[in-house]
């Protein structure tokens, strides 16, 4: 694809460009919505995938009039008729779509095997009161572009639960107008040390998970790493240094997701004080917010825009699903830069904090939090990547019949086995002692108990630099996965 061998600057990102490719090649018009968090690489994916083939872009501007949004809109198109001017502004959206349609036109032809692509950017900001802007929108693809075969629209925002409830389930004239729709997440390990890698800064694979950890896969944040720099010292300066590029970038990242992030930031803030996750009753009750809908969009919004991940234990029904803080910075931030509140954090703030007892517990559940998101990865490492599995946390408060015992990743395979997978992040290899055996034979043994399951019950390790050969380790572990193997593609 001749687009696609251009994007020499994109770092993984593969499926999504075929994707894109498809849409470029395909035999009629296409309308493609891509939406994901704040600082992901949406823009910049798009701009550098369709590159000369985008005829029109707009980008909406947050919180201005309807007639700033049409000025925008003129300068706009002024750009891509090669003007030097601006036009008179439209004096609605569907005058303004109108002469979108003209300048198009006027075009001819796209080179073959390519489109007219139009690239409309946080389009949720479009959506300024009064403006009837989804109508016209919705006009402007059933009356024209979708009549002709040669248009690629392909629209853009931040706010998920604008982009899912108005787009991609859409009730009205765009009711399953979307050809395709694309969440882009976060970069995995594998393409958060490739994207280091290409900006210079080259770091071991443990120090690429610890600044993951912290930081998450988001293209922006890894930006502002420098050659030369360690994981510790990137966190600090971005992190905890008074002018840090992040220090005040949580109060940003749900304001400009959410109209109202009041509720969603009450569910984040009860979630960051239970990692290993809550039920829907039991975070409401820690974020006191009361049951019912208005719960639901929250809970639903917040999924949608990949801040947490919602399982089924293993043997239970949907009403018991487990809820976790799955966004590394969001997690981060709690633990670390919320407690100084608008105090500044002594110079090597956070290289003073490694190592001691809040760090380790940290960087415990952070790496877990890791691993769940690399559970394919897991998988490919013990040879069961084309096995079926479903992949479910468990959890036993305790009772007459068994002790309580808690599995944050328990792999249910199609092979009649069940791999227990238990993650440790350590600075050398792991060792089991005698009272971590104990904890590990009681989880088999409790799990088997109270499930009834005649299935095999294997244990996995999961960790940075592999177990300690030790009486323990060949008693209880089945299966070793070293964090490199997170890093396959």
């Amino acid at each position: 694809m001749s687009n696609a061998q251009k994007t020499t600057r994109v770092i993984g990102r593969k499926d999504e460009q075929e994707r894109f490719g498809k849409a470029l090649t395909s035999a009629e018009s296409e309308f493609i919505a891509v939406y994901g968090r704040r600082r992901v690489g949406k823009t910049f994916l798009i701009r550098e995938f369709f590159g000369p083939a985008i005829r029109f872009e707009l980008t909406g501007m947050q919180g201005v009039s309807l007639r700033d949004q049409l000025a925008n809109f003129a300068s706009a198109l002024a750009k891509a008729k090669g003007l030097r001017e601006a036009l008179q502004p439209p004096a609605t959206w569907q005058e303004a779509f109108a002469q979108l349609e003209r300048h198009i036109e006027s075009l001819g032809a796209p080179a073959e095997g390519s489109k007219h692509v139009i690239f409309l950017d946080e389009l949720p900001w479009l959506d300024t009161s009064r403006a009837k802007f989804c109508p016209a929108l919705e006009h402007f693809w059933n009356s024209w572009a979708s009549k002709r075969r040669d248009m690629l629209l392909v629209v853009c925002g931040s706010a998920a639960s604008w982009m899912v409830k108005n787009l991609v389930e859409a009730k009205g004239g765009l009711h399953n107008r979307v050809t395709r729709k694309i969440r882009l997440l976060p970069f995995t390990l594998g393409e958060t040390r490739a994207f280091l890698r290409s900006r210079g800064v080259d770091l071991t694979d443990y120090q690429v998970i610890e600044l993951f950890m912290a930081l998450g896969g988001v293209p922006h944040y890894l930006k502002m790493a420098e050659p030369g720099w360690s994981a510790a010292q990137i966190i600090d300066r971005t992190c905890f240094h008074p002018q840090g590029e992040l220090r005040t970038e949580f109060d940003n990242l749900y304001a400009s997701l959410f109209d109202k992030p009041a509720e969603h930031l009450a569910m984040v803030k009860a979630l960051a004080k239970k990692p290993s996750g809550l039920t829907r009753t039991e975070l409401l009750a820690a974020a006191g917010l009361p049951s019912g809908g208005t719960a639901t969009g929250r809970l639903e919004e917040l999924a949608e825009s990949g801040f947490i991940q919602m399982s089924v234990p293993f043997g239970k029904r949907e009403k018991d699903a487990v809820i976790r803080l799955a966004d590394e910075f969001s997690l981060f931030h709690h633990a670390w830069i919320a407690p100084l509140g608008k105090k500044s954090a002594d110079e090597g703030y956070w290289l003073k904090q490694r190592g001691s007892p809040k760090w380790r517990a940290w960087s415990g559940y952070a790496f877990e939090n890791a691993c769940l998101k690399h559970a394919p990865r897991i998988k490919a490492a013990l040879g069961i990547g084309g096995v079926q599995t479903t992949e479910a946390p468990w959890r036993h408060a305790g009772s007459d019949a068994a002790p309580g015992a808690q599995i944050d990743l328990l792999i249910d395979r199609a092979d009649g086995t069940i791999s227990v997978c238990e993650m440790k992040f350590s600075e050398a290899p792991f060792t089991i002692d005698k009272s971590y055996a104990a904890e590990l034979r009681q989880k088999r043994d409790t799990l088997r108990r109270i499930t009834g399951t005649r299935k095999n019950i294997f244990l996995t390790m999961v960790t940075t630099f592999g177990i300690a050969d030790n009486p323990y380790a060949k008693e209880l572990v089945a299966n070793s996965v070293v964090a490199d193997e997170l890093f396959r593609e």
